[in-house]
């Protein structure tokens, strides 16, 4: 199987075969998301801040052991991640489990990655992301961000 990647929001495109003089369909992922929005922290809250997002994955084709991995953003460890206002950081991270437990990550340093080994032929897969700022950080007001990869294979 040949394997394709291709980052957020462009098409995977495959390679079609033939077998036994039967032609197999070539597999095509696609992949798009939501955006996983805190909207305002409060540094005096002792509650964390939670949201989700979605990554949503579409294969045609042959498409088998489709994996999804999230990128670190401009972080350089999956654990934590950390939103940037100019020179201020606020850390968060991203999780396959609504019990935010799981980092999802690249499957390395103790982070997961979505797997599906049998994805269904032409419909969509909406795979939600939670994420979480812990509580208790106090940083100055300001606008936080981070980009995250979301990355396909098959």
């Amino acid at each position: 199987m040949t394997e394709r990647r291709r980052w957020l929001g462009t098409a995977i495109g495959g390679l079609g075969a033939m077998l036994l003089c039967s032609r197999v369909e070539a597999a095509n992922c696609t992949i798009s998301t939501t955006a996983v929005s805190f909207g305002v922290y409060d540094v005096f809250s002792g509650t964390a801040n939670d949201s989700t997002g979605t990554v949503t994955i579409r294969c045609t084709g042959n498409a088998a052991n489709v994996t999804v991995t999230l990128s670190k953003g401009t972080s350089t460890t999956f654990n934590p991640r950390i939103l940037t206002s100019g020179s201020n950081t606020l850390n968060y991270n991203l999780f396959t489990t609504a019990a935010r437990n799981t980092i999802w990550g690249d499957n390395t340093g103790g982070t997961s990655l979505y797997t599906n080994a049998s994805p269904p032929n032409n419909s969509n897969i909406v795979v939600t992301i939670y994420g979480r700022i812990t509580a208790g950080q106090d940083v100055s007001a300001g606008s936080y961000s981070d980009s995250i990869t979301a990355t396909v294979n098959f």
